[in-house]
């Protein structure tokens, strides 16, 4: 767990020393976000390039799953919500400006936007647990057997595509060339911090939702103290390297719409506790095998592109009024999948 902390710190910072943009070395939303848009998912021009730490998220949780034996292809466990859960996450992320990983970052980096972020997301895990203490259940998962487990491989084969085409320059790939996306640390670099993080993630099971649902529901903090390890890693790096700014005020990649900051992250972490992992997780679970959990990054891809399309992601200026209307409108549809998807709980007693 240590180990996974300072990697996840003090990697982030390194990347940003190196040429990420500011509090952005880690960021499994706006990293999509940005594969998305190198992909023509999106057409924001400042916001494209396939972002070699996601590839590396992937490829370490597949190679160290395949080395210990435990790569395991499955799924089926109704990949049509989970393509709309992985939206509703993607929706939320964007209009904060970050995924939960990067909500800590950006605290580290002096950030206090971050706190507030942090809150709704909190509180959207709270209100997910609701859910499944009343049955919510997306249904059971199978594992592949035969030929059918080639599945399990392909989020594997796309990313290695995309490494290819990135390290290549690709025509087929589209490249920004101002703004963030065009703010990069060199690529090898970005790969190896990417591999490093992705397997430490999958051998400690790291979930920021998955953590704090651990703790409301049976008081764990095992999954919790990873993300404090990665906070004063960040931090300690960030202070050594002159990066920490305290306050509100002209963060980098930020706004300080503070309601909508929490609402965006509320619903990230009610669409995560459903969907049974984190942005990070999601990407995580593809990598070691599981289709669902393709799925669920299939519907952040697109999630990504709806947002920018239709003008309703975050920005330094704050949300419009297109992204309000789209979080309450993913509050609302993600809490109808909670309600509707329940299976009916049985008393200890009476029927079988």
């Amino acid at each position: 767990m240590i180990v996974t902390g300072v990697v996840f710190g003090l990697g982030a910072v390194l990347l940003v020393k190196l040429g990420n943009p500011g509090n952005y070395g880690f960021c499994a939303a706006c990293q999509l976000r940005d594969i998305a848009g190198a992909l023509g998912i999106h057409s924001t021009a400042t916001l494209q390039y396939a972002r070699p730490e996601i590839i590396g998220f992937v490829l370490g949780a597949f190679s160290l799953s395949r080395l210990r034996g435990e790569f395991r292809p499955r799924g089926g466990s109704n990949p049509v919500l989970r393509f709309v859960l992985g939206m509703a996450m993607m929706l939320g992320a964007l209009v904060f400006l970050g995924c939960p990983l990067r909500a800590i970052l950006r605290i580290a980096g002096g950030d206090l936007n971050g706190l507030t972020a942090l809150a709704g997301f909190i509180a959207g895990i709270a209100a997910g647990i609701v859910f499944l203490k009343r049955g919510f259940n997306l249904g059971r998962a199978y594992t592949y057997t035969g030929r059918f487990q080639s599945s399990g491989y392909v989020a594997v084969a796309v990313a290695l595509l995309l490494l290819v085409a990135v390290a290549s320059g690709a025509g087929f790939l589209n490249f920004s060339a101002k703004g963030p996306g065009s703010m990069h640390a060199p690529v090898m670099i970005s790969l190896i911090a990417g591999l490093a993080a992705g397997a430490f993630a999958w051998r400690t099971r790291m979930c920021l939702s998955g953590g704090f649902r651990d703790y409301m529901l049976v008081g764990d903090t095992t999954l919790l103290k990873i993300y404090g390890v990665m906070f004063l890693a960040a931090l300690a790096g960030n202070l050594y390297f002159g990066l920490f700014k305290f306050g509100f005020e002209n963060q980098p990649l930020a706004h300080t719409m503070h309601i909508w900051n929490f609402l965006g992250l509320f619903l990230t972490g009610l669409a995560a506790t459903l969907a049974g992992g984190c942005p990070l997780r999601q990407l995580i679970m593809a990598g070691e095998g599981s289709t669902d959990a393709m799925i669920c990054v299939l519907g952040m891809l697109a999630g990504a592109g709806l947002s920018h399309n239709l003008n309703a992601a975050g920005s330094a200026a704050g949300v419009g009024i297109n992204g309000q209307i789209a979080v309450v409108a993913g509050i609302v549809a993600v809490a109808a999948i909670g309600y509707l998807f329940r299976e009916k709980l049985v008393p200890v007693g009476k029927g079988v």
